[in-house]
C-alpha cells in the first residue's frame, strides 16, 4: 500500500487505469518523476469523466 499522492500511489492508479508505459516514450512508469506521474494521472481521470 502506498501513500495517498505519492509516486508509488499515482503508478497504482494508473496500472489500475490500464497505462503501464508512457503513452509517448513507451517507457515504464517507475523511470519517471512524481510530477509526470501527475499529469498522465490527471489526463486520465479528465478522459475518463
Amino acid at each position: 500500500m502506498a501513500y495517498e499522492y505519492s509516486k508509488g500511489w499515482f503508478i497504482q492508479q494508473l496500472k489500475a487505469g490500464g497505462i503501464s508505459y508512457h503513452p509517448i516514450e513507451k517507457k515504464k512508469l517507475e523511470l519517471y518523476k512524481t510530477f509526470v506521474l501527475r499529469r498522465l494521472y490527471e489526463d486520465l481521470k479528465k478522459g475518463q469523466s
